[in-house]
């Protein structure tokens, strides 16, 4: 029995930054080569901090689903997951054993041998003429400064490209390190070129960032010769650039997951499900057997299954509800509020109306997760006082990277983003010392802990330090 957790950056912002990881999960769930297929994200929930608490089985796979070795998959998510691991991860990964479970974690899928053969396949999308006299291909990564083995892999890649001599040239450009890609006109001579964004997902990257820096009009766009150019420094004719969808997004990245799960290194005899999991689950059953209400949504059996809606729909007609009968379907429910405004975090009472789902006992933990991520766990944990909380302190000083800022933060800035950022939210802060006696498990509805500040807090409490909050600064960083 075996879990497989794939982990995404996820964003506050933008609900389009995680639809890559759930869309690679529904799709090795639909293979069936693992007993659970769970995602997890560094700015969305099931938090880094939380996922592992919601796995069911003791034999845990962990890939990041990033495009390449770095800051992320060295620092932050090793040290989110309590790995005790920092800096590069080894060819066959890093294994561990945190709380009863044995857990693997793998080099990023996008360091994978296989991705240039993704890159080719991206940029013969874009391009079907690619021709090796006429035509450029330039493999774009994000770079940084804060992490060579970023950049490593985007080299590697074009190195085999330009190796298997189908493009009169190749070349590697970068976001935020040289050589940027705004400058590329002055290297690039071909007059076909396939611009192919070494990234993860569809973002703000790819479909604001790198467009508006170079100019593109779309998927195909023609640069015309500018005369008053200084001789040499970009070619006197027209260059058409092809731009394709990033390599993170194409349905071969499944395989290559499979491959890294399958290597992976550390692997239990044989894997089990976890009791302490197995028993807040069977608990959650139990109470939805007649009627439960958690949070915002009420669940209850209805002829051999269960229904879930909003509490604020209990008694309106099924005729006037939407009706959804998979686990995803409930998922695509709550992403968004009645304004059509991302819901990063889903215990905010901002939970929309206006649908039911009718599912199996099979699909209900699923869903349940879907809807609110981690909560039957650290719920049934605290309903036993078992749910270690983490003080605001403890959380700032784990924090690197721009993030390192919040542990300037004084009481009275903690006190008063918190207040407003978890003033919308159902669930009782432990971590900044508030009781909560009783839990949705003894019956109350909003009985629903927090033990631990969110990384939504934790990016508001960056901005309140720097003095940009309110200025739209998070999404520069999202």
């Amino acid at each position: 029995m075996r879990s497989l957790v794939l982990i995404g950056h996820g964003s506050h912002l933008n609900p389009e930054s995680s639809a890559a990881v759930y869309a690679y999960a529904d799709l090795l769930r639909q293979r069936g080569l693992f007993d659970e297929v769970v995602e997890g994200y560094w700015k969305e929930e099931p938090s880094l901090r939380q996922v592992l608490k919601t796995v069911r089985y003791t034999d845990v796979t962990v890939i990041p689903m990033f495009i390449s070795e770095g800051y992320f998959t060295e620092t932050v998510i090793p040290r989110e997951l309590g790995l005790g691991h920092q800096g590069p991860v080894p060819p066959q990964g890093v294994a561990r054993v945190i709380g009863g479970r044995t857990v693997r974690y793998t080099l990023p899928y996008g360091v994978h041998p296989r991705m240039s053969e993704v890159i080719l396949a991206r940029a013969r999308e874009a391009y079907p003429a690619i021709n090796a006299d006429d035509t450029a291909l330039i493999v774009l990564g994000h770079g940084t400064t804060r992490n060579e083995n970023s950049s490593k892999i985007v080299h590697q890649n074009a190195e085999r490209l330009r190796e298997g001599g189908e493009f009169a040239e190749v070349h590697t450009f970068f976001l935020d390190q040289e050589p940027k890609v705004v400058g590329w006109r002055q290297q690039v001579k071909a007059k076909n070129v396939v611009l192919v964004p070494f990234f993860a997902s569809e973002g703000w990257h790819t479909l604001e960032t790198i467009p508006e820096d170079i100019g593109l009009t779309g998927e195909v766009t023609v640069f015309e010769s500018d005369l008053e150019a200084e001789p040499g420094s970009q070619p006197d004719y027209a260059q058409t650039v092809y731009y394709s969808k990033p390599v993170g997004t194409h349905p071969a990245i499944a395989e290559v997951i499979i491959q890294l799960a399958e290597d992976a290194h550390g692997a239990s005899a044989q894997g089990d499900v976890e009791r302490g999991h197995q028993e807040a689950w069977n608990a959650l059953l139990q109470l939805a057997s007649d009627t439960l209400r958690l949070g915002e949504v009420i669940v209850r059996p209805v002829e051999g299954m269960f229904e879930l809606r909003h509490a604020l729909d209990e008694g309106k007609a099924n005729e006037g509800l939407r009706t959804v009968v998979t686990p995803e379907g409930v998922g695509e429910q709550v992403r968004l509020d009645e304004r059509g405004e991302y819901r990063p975090v889903h215990t905010l009472r901002s939970l929309a109306r206006g649908w039911r789902a009718v599912l199996c006992e099979r699909d209900l933990p699923r869903a349940l997760h879907l809807l609110y991520p981690a909560v039957v766990e650290e719920s049934y944990a605290h309903h036993h006082h078992a749910l270690r909380c983490t003080p605001w302190a403890a959380t700032a000083r784990r924090q690197t990277g721009i993030y390192a800022k919040v542990q300037k933060a004084t009481p009275q800035q903690v006190e008063s983003v918190s207040n407003d950022v978890c003033g919308g939210c159902l669930k009782t802060r432990l971590w900044a010392g508030e009781a909560l006696h009783q839990t949705f498990f003894s019956g109350v509805p909003g009985g629903i802990p927090c033990a631990e500040a969110c990384t939504l807090l934790v990016a508001e409490m960056r901005e309140e330090v720097t003095g940009k909050r309110g200025q739209g600064a998070v999404a520069a960083h999202d």
